[in-house]
């Protein structure tokens, strides 16, 4: 598997998804500068990280959306390339067209950073073979803007299509107002495009993939990933 992590001004979690890529893939990423008008030859997997690009002025990721890399990116993803976009990341994709709706301000105003638990709902897809379908795992967030958002239409359209691959649950895996940390419509912390190559989530699973941290929930993600394209090769 060939990645590689996009730097935007003002992001911060780019050394952290390179480390953890490093850690479960074996291999170091490719670090591409937001300037730059193409990706390295090969790459397999795009991943867009958290932080805040651009300082999140205007809309967070509006800017991020229209830097020159991005163009490549969305060249990559029409070809069936694998994407993943984690918290700012998630909001550059649903800026840049990439992924519907948008990521308003946490319900309660204020910003979160503290564990939470989610709930993968599938287990058949390139970002989610790593785990069980149904199986609860626990990841950090860390976002002001993590209210994911979109029309009736699209939402119905996300379940219908089986397209919400992650939500915010309690740790037995209930999910409901309760335990919904930001206010997202049907607890939504991840969801994948409409050909299931993109995937954007708020969470962090970066942060979670080794043993100091307390917790290793993050690393099917990353396994996962891993696994896909040893299977494909």
């Amino acid at each position: 598997m060939k990645s590689a992590v996009l730097v935007f001004p003002g992001i911060n979690r780019e050394r952290d998804m390179a480390r953890a890529l490093k850690l479960i893939a074996g291999h170091e990423p490719a670090m591409v500068w937001h300037a730059d008008t193409a990706l390295p030859a090969g790459t397999d997997l795009v991943v867009v990280p958290g932080g805040f690009s651009y300082g999140d002025y205007l809309r967070c990721g509006a800017i991020a959306a229209r830097a020159p890399v991005m163009d490549a990116v969305r060249a990559h993803a029409a070809k069936g390339g694998l994407v993943l976009g984690v918290c700012n990341g998630f909001q550059i994709l649903c800026e840049s067209g990439l992924l519907p709706g948008v990521l308003m301000r946490n319900a309660g105003l204020k910003f979160i950073c503290k564990d939470v638990h989610l709930r993968v709902e599938r287990s058949d897809t390139a970002f989610t073979r790593g785990y069980n379908a149904g199986q609860v795992i626990r990841v950090p967030v860390a976002h002001g803007e993590g209210n994911y958002a979109a029309d009736e239409e699209t939402l119905k359209r996300l379940e219908g299509e089986g397209r919400v691959l992650y939500r915010y649950c309690s740790a037995s895996g209930e999910v409901g107002d309760l335990h919904n940390i930001n206010g997202a419509a049907a607890s939504i912390a991840g969801i994948v495009s409409d050909k299931g190559n993109v995937l954007g989530m708020m969470p962090h699973p970066e942060n979670h993939v080794e043993e100091i941290m307390g917790c290793t929930d993050g690393r099917g993600l990353f396994a996962g990933l891993a696994a896909h394209f040893d299977h494909a090769a």
